[in-house]
């Protein structure tokens, strides 16, 4: 492994914050300020893995929001 990819893998942010700023990207509305601390503190690992399953919550989501629709008779 490189020293780029060990020093980016040992940053130290809570969990929150990642997902405070993977919830963030999923909009798509991120000051430039803001961005660059993600950069700074951010495991690029924990985002990865952040954003899968925030992707996977979102489409449960979307999933039983059809589910709900048209099952109400609403979409008929």
């Amino acid at each position: 492994m490189s020293d780029d990819f060990k020093s980016a893998a040992s940053r130290k942010a809570s969990p929150l914050q990642t997902m405070r700023a993977v919830a963030w990207s999923f909009f798509g509305i991120r000051r430039s300020a803001d961005y660059e601390q993600d950069v700074a503190k951010l495991n690029p690992v924990h985002v990865i893995i952040a954003g899968i399953v925030g992707a996977a919550i979102f489409i449960g989501a979307l999933v039983l929001l059809v589910r709900w629709v048209v099952a109400s008779g609403v979409a008929a």
